[in-house]
């Protein structure tokens, strides 16, 4: 059994909570808060948020975490 990890980032908008809800409905599990922060090049607020999934088998780094 390996745990994955991926921090999933988007500007502030519905995009960035459909990606976390994509992740959410595969399985994936919040991990931690979410962080806000502004972008000045660009002029916009930029989100993150960790996600874990438990996967059988052994971690690798050739696997596609966003295909788990």
């Amino acid at each position: 059994m390996a745990t994955l990890y991926r921090l999933l980032t988007e500007d502030d908008s519905a995009a960035f909570c459909h990606k976390v809800s994509a992740a959410l409905a595969a399985g994936w599990v919040l991990h931690g808060d979410p962080c806000l922060s502004f972008d000045e090049r660009r002029g916009v607020m930029r989100c993150a948020q960790a996600v874990t999934k438990e996967v059988a088998g052994d971690y690798s780094p050739e696997m596609k975490l966003g295909a788990q």
